[in-house]
């Protein structure tokens, strides 16, 4: 029986994010300049032409990764306090937009999401900050930076409104700041791994924006929780 037009919509959108997810993991592993081809579409189990008519070669696959992790970056520096199941039963209004709720509750969002994002999206993660650093790949990062500028500045604005909110003298270099923190937080893990305490360093960040303590792990994290008697030692060997 023949397919319908949208289940064959639907199996495109699955093949196409299967390539992605496995040039993500292959980039992370080998690099951009060691992965092919075959390698990604091997991993995603599909036809190597599949790359071509999806994307129209590596350079343009390389640029789509990178696509989706400004959209990842983007939708961060806009996020609220992550909704609670049956907060909003129907019939009644939904929970507020992330721009009306207090500046203290949107900070520890955007820390929260950031660093819960490098729980689950190292890869992803890996393989933008290689890109931005070595020289062979760091112009295909700023064209996809300029793609997204807008969005880009919007973002950055939506961080230092609440700095503003908060009294700070000096918003724009209090959002600086702040991604630069989390930037380097991002950049631990991802030489340390598993070893690195971000459940700690979240806590941290917290503690030093005056921000309530967390009163829940960030998601997926399976390590001792801070003060149960294991000393933290990030470590490159292990």
């Amino acid at each position: 029986m023949a397919r319908s037009p949208e289940q064959n919509r639907i199996a495109r959108e699955r093949s196409r994010e299967s390539l992605l997810e496995a040039a993500i993991g292959v980039f992370a592993e080998r690099g951009i300049d060691g992965a092919t081809i075959a390698d990604i579409t091997g991993r995603a189990g599909v036809a190597q032409g599949l790359v071509n008519y999806y994307f129209g070669g590596k350079e343009q696959l390389v640029q789509a990764v990178i696509d989706r992790w400004f959209d990842m970056l983007l939708g961060i520096a806009h996020s609220g306090p992550p909704p609670v199941p049956g907060s909003a039963p129907e019939g009644q209004a939904p929970p507020p937009s992330a721009a009306s709720l207090p500046p203290e509750v949107r900070l520890a969002a955007i820390i929260d999401t950031a660093l819960g994002m490098t729980a689950v999206a190292l890869p992803l993660q890996r393989v933008v900050v290689a890109l931005q650093q070595q020289p062979t790949t760091r112009a295909l990062f700023a064209q996809g930076e300029r793609r997204h500028m807008a969005g880009v500045v919007a973002a950055e604005d939506a961080v230092r409104s609440i700095f503003r909110d908060r009294g700070d003298a000096d918003p724009a270099l209090e959002e600086i700041m702040l991604r630069s923190t989390l930037d380097g937080i991002v950049g631990q893990c991802i030489v340390y791994g598993d070893s690195y305490p971000l459940e700690e360093a979240r806590r941290w960040v917290h503690r030093r924006y005056g921000l309530p303590e967390p009163a829940a792990p960030l998601p997926g994290m399976t390590k001792p929780a801070p003060g149960s008697g294991s000393e933290p030692r990030a470590r490159a060997s292990r």
